[in-house]
C-alpha cells in the first residue's frame, strides 16, 4: 500500500516538474526558412526547452513540419488544438490561426487579423507574456 502511494506521489512530482521548462517562441516571415534551419542545426536536441516557430503565414499552408526534421534531432510537430507542450520538441503554428497557451497546451483561434500584415507573432508573444510571464524564466521570444 505504501509503495503504491509513494509511486503515485513520485509520478505527480515528475509531472509538475516536467511542466517547468522554458518555451522559446521563434518568430519569422515566410522567408525565414534559412534562419530556422541554421538555428535548429546549432541547437542541442536535449536542452530542455520547447521551440515554437510562429511564422507570418496567413493563408498559405506551411511545410515547415516536413522540412525542419531534416535539420534537427528534435521531433517537429504541426500544432493542433490542445496539443501538450513538451521540452525538446519543435512546434510549428498552422496557417490561418492565432496561437495561445492554456494549461500547458496549445490553443488555436481563428486568425485575428485576416487582412494586411498578420499579427500572429505579436498575438502569441503578448499572450504568453501575460499568461506565462508571471512564471520566471518560462517564455522567451526571438524575432528573425
Amino acid at each position: 500500500m505504501c509503495f503504491i502511494s509513494l509511486k503515485k506521489n513520485l509520478s505527480m512530482n515528475k509531472k509538475s516538474v516536467a511542466k517547468d521548462f522554458p518555451i522559446i517562441c521563434v518568430g519569422g516571415s515566410a522567408g525565414g526558412l534559412d534562419a530556422y534551419t541554421r538555428l535548429l542545426k546549432n541547437l542541442p536536441s536535449d536542452m530542455g526547452v520547447a521551440i515554437v516557430i510562429v511564422n507570418h503565414l496567413r493563408t498559405v499552408a506551411t511545410l515547415l513540419h516536413e522540412i525542419l526534421p531534416h535539420h534537427t534531432k528534435m521531433p517537429v510537430e504541426l500544432i493542433t488544438e490542445k496539443l501538450d507542450i513538451q521540452p525538446n520538441h519543435v512546434f510549428i503554428i498552422p496557417e490561418k490561426r492565432d496561437l495561445h497557451i492554456l494549461d500547458d497546451e496549445f490553443r488555436l483561434k481563428a486568425i485575428s487579423k485576416p487582412r494586411g500584415w498578420p499579427d500572429v507573432i505579436t498575438v502569441f508573444s503578448s499572450f504568453t507574456n501575460k499568461t506565462l510571464g508571471r512564471q520566471t524564466h518560462r517564455c522567451y521570444c526571438i524575432w528573425l
